[in-house]
């Protein structure tokens, strides 16, 4: 399988995890295990990425130079890409478990979702300001 075929398998996992994050929000499994289940999965195929790209790679952490040499390779730019998708569904998952925590409407967390998948802490930082503002529909629950 090459670099890019795995690209485009992991976006389409990624892309059916935030599916029922948006759409099932009140299914338990939905905003419990599949945002916890799939970026794990995505974090084994990120540590396998990274144990056979970086190893032989040129450059490094030290400089954005180094960052740019590094992600010249494509399995390097696949791991940080895969990087991405994990983390930022993970997040997802936790904004829509912590507004239905705290009683917030589901359909004023949708564009922070949006947000999240496509530009991560652009999302993140939506959601904080929803957090922060939006009417709340009840006290909030403790875990």
């Amino acid at each position: 399988m090459t670099a890019e075929q795995l690209f485009s398998l992991l976006n389409l996992v990624a892309m059916v995890a935030w599916l029922p994050l948006v759409f099932l929000p009140r299914a338990r499994w939905a905003t419990t295990v599949v945002p916890v289940a799939v970026p794990a999965a995505l974090a084994v195929v990120y540590v396998a990425l990274v144990a056979v790209a970086l190893p032989g790679s040129e450059g490094g952490f030290s400089s954005l130079a180094g960052v740019r040499t590094l992600f010249d390779n494509p399995w390097g730019l696949l791991a940080g890409w895969v990087h991405y998708l994990a983390f930022d569904l993970f997040i997802g998952g936790w904004e829509v478990r912590d507004a239905q925590r705290r009683g917030i409407p589901h359909l004023l967390v949708v564009p922070a979702l949006v947000l999240t998948f496509l530009l991560g802490p652009a999302g993140l930082l939506l959601y904080l300001a929803i957090r922060t503002f939006a009417p709340k529909k009840a006290a909030l629950v403790a875990e």
